[in-house]
């Protein structure tokens, strides 16, 4: 699985993938290929958690230029982006430095191989503020698939524009900002920042995840692998609080590339009154911005109300089905695309 001449390549495990990342990954700029993009996610959110699904990467490649969609599934249902909840998107990962014209060119030959493989790929959550979801629409269109984009989600950001973070801080809210002076006025809460993983915090978020507002987290696991791998990078950013040395709240953050990924939040309702995660968010807030210096601060998807305080953009996330027409394992999702069109069009009369 190298730089060779144009072709697809798929593989039944990711453990070969693995095996071959150092030969085949050293042309993977790590300015640009951020956490959800790398080999190592993807080898571990497919064995903690989609490990039931059997994984697929289509790929492309020419003159030291490549493209590699992780996919997984397989049957009549088709395939889908190798995703799921803790994913902030998902997105073709493109090898060595291709150029606009030659992204299209490798994804357009990625699209053809396909249609060897699968009739049906459903992507999610691609985004197109970096010309995503715009640029799989038109190389599968080309290739000749049936293609359908909508958005499915949004992801709340807040862009720095070279502001400290006192300059940030004035333009809160002032409910929020009158919070957490009154309550950090107090003393109640203690807080740590820990950039190294460190096993009893970490059994301490676990804990306080356990008994918050947060539904059951399916893949503890999963994150607690994640958070040891980061550690190791020195992208870890773990925020505890605690009241009469008892922690109530916790944070797992990464930070990397200039961008701080806000993972999971989790605190002790009974506790809601000293506001423990409120003071703690903003001093993890503090600490990316005035010391990692990050310009993006991503707090994932979903529309949480309390995002909007901190945060001040919002991307869509997109849901892109592709249908290979010539395939009659995609006639029935082809059907029903026509007839769901059709219901729209007559709702509007």
């Amino acid at each position: 699985m190298g730089f060779m001449s144009l072709n697809g390549e798929y593989h039944a495990n990711l453990q070969l993938v693995q095996a071959l990342a150092p030969r085949h990954y050293t042309a993977y700029d790590p300015q640009t290929i951020g956490l959800f993009d790398r080999a190592l996610w993807f080898d571990g959110l497919h064995r903690h958690c989609l490990a039931a699904q059997q994984p697929l990467i289509a790929y492309a490649a020419e003159r030291g230029e490549a493209v590699k969609l992780h996919l997984v599934g397989g049957g009549r249902s088709g395939h889908r982006s190798m995703s799921n909840w803790y994913s902030f998107m998902w997105r073709p990962v493109f090898g060595g430095h291709p150029d606009p014209a030659r992204r299209h060119h490798l994804m357009v030959q990625g699209a053809r191989n396909l249609t060897k493989k699968t009739h049906r790929v459903v992507l999610s959550p691609v985004p197109d503020e970096d010309g995503s979801a715009s640029l799989i629409v038109d190389a599968f269109s080309e290739a000749g698939w049936l293609v359908t984009r909508e958005q499915c989600d949004d992801n709340h950001v807040l862009q720095l524009k070279g502001r400290s973070f006192d300059e940030y801080w004035e333009g809160r809210p002032g409910q929020l900002r009158s919070t957490v002076k009154r309550k950090g006025k107090k003393g109640v809460v203690d807080l740590r920042i820990e950039t190294r993983f460190n096993l009893p915090s970490w059994r301490d978020y676990e804990a306080i995840y356990a008994r918050s507002w947060k539904p059951e987290e399916s893949n503890p696991e999963f994150l607690r692998w994640l958070a040891q791998r980061e550690s190791e990078a020195g992208r870890l950013r773990l925020g505890v609080a605690s009241i009469e040395g008892k922690a109530v709240a916790a944070q797992f953050w990464t930070v990397e590339n200039g961008t701080a990924y806000i993972h999971k939040l989790a605190h002790d309702e009974q506790t809601l009154q000293a506001s423990p995660g409120t003071l703690l968010t903003h001093a993890l807030f503090r600490h990316v911005i005035d010391i990692d210096r990050v310009q993006l601060v991503d707090f994932g998807t979903g529309n949480d109300p309390y995002k909007r305080d901190w945060m001040e953009d919002v991307r869509p996330r997109y849901r892109i089905e592709l249908l290979w027409p010539r395939s009659p394992l995609a006639w029935p999702y082809i059907a029903r695309q026509r007839m769901a069109g059709l219901a729209a069009r007559i709702g509007k009369d």
